[in-house]
């Protein structure tokens, strides 16, 4: 009896409806998921963009800000700051850290201090680099005067901040380098 049905099923030809209908893939119908898909890119695409705009457009400077608050007016080239000009920042880690004995009468105490130099041009951070012995040497000398005392504070770590900076200063001016340094940073500061 099977045999009987393959011959038959050789013997009846196929109607042209049946081949296109069996030979055409199978295509699954949309549903909400395809179209949620679809959201979702468009979603993505609208936040991409309005990223890309913001990263862009340029920024107002705080001088332009304030202008602006107090209702005056603002020339256009004055709201964004001048690429030109301003480098992004580099640092530069004085290594290794400085470890000094403080200047207590009481007790001896010991001052570790990590330091990094800011400067916004690459030949200020040569000089640095240049006359690192001399700097090191000012910075040794600062941080030796200092007492657990008197750095205790938030204050007194800024002022030293501001000391140490003008140090690094004056060696590269004396040694008629580019001294345009931007900050001194403390990265680490631990008294024992």
């Amino acid at each position: 009896m099977a045999s009987a049905a393959k011959r038959e099923a050789v013997k009846r030809p196929r109607d042209d409806a049946e081949e296109s209908a069996s030979a055409a893939p199978v295509v699954p119908k949309r549903g909400r998921g395809g179209l949620l898909m679809i959201f979702g890119a468009a979603l993505v695409a609208a936040g991409l963009a309005s990223g890309v705009t913001w990263l862009l457009v340029p920024k107002p400077t705080a001088h332009a800000a304030a202008k602006a608050a107090a209702g005056e007016s603002v020339p256009a080239d004055a709201a964004a700051p001048d690429a030109a000009n301003e480098q992004p920042a580099m640092y530069l880690e004085l290594t290794p850290a400085f470890v000094v004995n403080l200047a207590d009468e009481e007790s001896m105490r010991f001052l570790q201090v990590s330091v990094e130099v800011m400067a916004r041009d690459p030949k200020v951070i040569d000089a640095v680099k240049t006359h690192m012995p001399r700097i090191r040497n000012a910075l040794m000398l600062l941080f030796s005067q200092q007492s657990s005392h008197t750095i205790a504070g938030r204050e007194a770590k800024e002022a030293l901040q501001k000391q140490a900076k003008e140090e690094v200063q004056k060696a590269l001016q004396s040694e008629s380098a580019p001294a345009e340094i931007s900050a001194v940073y403390f990265t680490s500061l631990v008294m024992q």
